[in-house]
């Protein structure tokens, strides 16, 4: 089998663990509208979603509606001024990366948010300068189950794309990485709202620390 260079990570749900600011913009809008809040619960498992889902679920806004980009406008300052005020890496996350660096591997990120906010996110968690590639969801003409970022972020570290390992906790991050030639982990950790066995996903994982041992195995 092919060895593992690079692995790429999803960001919210994956490696960070965003759903607190997420959500919590959320209810702030609807603290300041008056409106019924929608509890945390209710709205976790569809924070890899971002703003289109977590606006339907919130406010019960589709991009067709009238009203919809206003609020999505809102959501985008509001979520960006608290951006990591809640946001911490998963537990498991700084260990499974260090001993990634230590092993002379590269890490990356490729996630559908916009790139701008997720280059905040991990400069604010002091991850920024450590990921040898950020792929947001506007950085290619498509965002995943497209392939086309996970092959932006491989070329970009100048990976062949067999030597990648694609990590996420949704259907679009496997479909984006089998796309792109790559073979992908599925997290059981993450804001799930699917069956993950439906997925055909080539590793599934309960914990960051399951992906060390994985890449232990690679390694030899």
């Amino acid at each position: 089998m092919t060895p593992i260079r690079a692995l790429l990570f999803d960001l919210d749900g994956t490696l960070i663990d965003t759903a607190p600011d997420l959500c919590g913009t959320i209810i702030d809008m609807q603290r300041a509208k008056q409106v019924s809040e929608t509890p945390f619960k209710a709205m976790q498992p569809f924070a890899s979603g971002g703003a289109r889902a977590l606006l339907k679920i919130g406010f019960g806004l589709t991009p067709e509606h009238a009203d919809f980009e206003n609020h999505r406008q809102e959501f985008l300052q509001r979520y960006e001024a608290r951006i990591a005020q809640e946001s911490q890496v998963y537990e498991g996350i700084e260990q499974l990366l260090s001993f990634i660096e230590t092993k002379q591997l590269l890490w990356g990120v490729v996630t559908n948010k916009p790139y701008y906010l997720a280059e905040k996110l991990l400069n604010k968690l002091n991850y920024l300068t450590r990921c040898a590639v950020l792929v947001g969801g506007d950085t290619t003409d498509k965002p995943k189950p497209s392939p086309l970022p996970c092959l932006f972020a491989a070329q970009h570290i100048q990976c062949p794309p067999a030597q990648c390992l694609m990590i996420g906790d949704d259907q679009r991050d496997i479909l984006s990485a089998h796309h792109a030639g790559m073979r992908a982990v599925a997290v059981r950790y993450g804001y799930i709202a699917s069956d993950i066995t439906t997925w055909n996903a080539d590793y599934v994982v309960d914990h960051p620390r399951d992906i060390e041992q994985l890449i232990s195995q690679q390694l030899g």
